[in-house]
């Protein structure tokens, strides 16, 4: 069952990217704030030989988690980061592989250093779609809760590449 939610969301990816005009499409948020968290954490990985392969800013709503999709290659070193709204209490952010087993699990609370910023490294084993579920608990907004994700590529292979997640 939970192999159908998984391709599901993927055919839904799929379908927000614009292969159809009848959907209902994520809708992009501003906050000034975060996207200078955001860049300030392009710049710093960039330093680190990484590079942006996709982002967006996405509205969220208060403890519903944000499906994101992404095909990742065997071997390939990759920096998740989930940036929330700072009046949010808590923040999530659980991957899966195809097999739909939980590869990656991070909890932040607010008022932890960084508190709404989640960043993971990630490096597969095997070439396939993973998909990445941000939460955000903010209990005075419900609704257009801000939230931003970025994945990101190493370019540069050295010495210091992390063993590959279990």
């Amino acid at each position: 069952m939970r192999k159908l939610s998984f391709l599901l969301a993927c055919i839904i990816g799929i379908s927000v990217s614009g292969f159809s005009q009848d959907i209902i499409r994520q809708k992009v948020c501003n906050d000034p704030g975060i996207k200078h968290q955001a860049d300030s954490l392009k710049q710093l990985y960039a330093k680190d030989g990484f590079v942006v392969l996709k982002e967006a800013s996405i509205t969220m709503e208060s403890e519903y988690e944000m499906p994101v999709v992404v095909p990742l290659q065997e071997g390939t070193w990759y920096q998740f980061v989930f940036i929330g709204d700072p009046t949010s209490r808590l923040y999530e952010v659980r991957m899966y592989d195809w097999s739909e087993k939980q590869v990656i699990y991070q909890k932040k609370m607010w008022g932890d250093v960084d508190g709404n910023i989640i960043s993971y490294s990630y490096i597969p084993r095997v070439t396939e779609y993973h998909m990445m579920k941000p939460v955000q608990v903010n209990k005075k907004k419900k609704k257009e809760l801000c939230g931003y994700v970025m994945l990101l590529k190493k370019t540069k292979q050295d010495q210091s590449a992390p063993s590959p997640t279990k």
